[in-house]
């Protein structure tokens, strides 16, 4: 019997993983978005990238993907006048990579303005963005009272957690 016991004792590490993976179940979630510029017409001339923009939030962190023909167009980062103006002399930034597939983070709260260049940006190779700030998430309902409650219901969060302890002190006293 008792090396039927000592079979099921967890070594160490395995009990470290667990309490590892566990504590990551506590941690709250973060993530970015990539879009696609132009979804499945990529960055092309003749599109409406405004149309493309409109009704989608752009947030701090988010990305922005470009996908073209490396040897015609460009994504270049420049000020309002000359996103008006289709002037590409004077970039704030040039994102092209060289390889049509480029990436520009959103990483300030502003309006991106982003042309291509070599003429593309008069036939609508343009794009302006508005960067926010992630919105806080919404607020919890008031508990009405005789409601049950995260600590009045078996400390839903920290069940995880007081099974690993247990199972480390299992393991340590089974391995002493």
């Amino acid at each position: 019997m008792e090396d039927r016991m000592k079979k099921r004792v967890f070594s160490p590490p395995i009990v470290l993983l667990f309490l590892a993976l566990s504590l990551l179940l506590l941690l709250p979630e973060a993530s970015a978005t990539k879009f696609n510029v132009g979804d499945n017409k990529f960055w092309n001339p003749n599109i409406n990238y405004t149309e493309w923009a409109k009704g989608k939030h752009f947030y701090l962190g988010d990305w922005l993907y470009f996908v073209y023909d490396r040897n015609q167009a460009s994504v270049l980062e420049v000020n309002k006048t000359d996103y008006e103006t289709c002037n590409s002399d004077h970039p704030i930034t040039n994102w092209t990579r060289g390889a049509g597939r480029d990436v520009v983070p959103l990483n300030v709260t502003k309006t991106y303005y982003i042309i291509s260049g070599k003429g593309f940006c008069f036939s609508g190779m343009k794009v302006a963005v508005h960067v926010e700030k992630l919105p806080p998430p919404p607020k919890a309902a008031p508990v009405k009272s005789g409601a049950p409650t995260l600590f009045s219901t078996g400390h839903i969060l920290l069940t995880p957690v007081v099974f690993a302890v247990g199972a480390a002190w299992d393991a340590f006293i089974h391995f002493w």
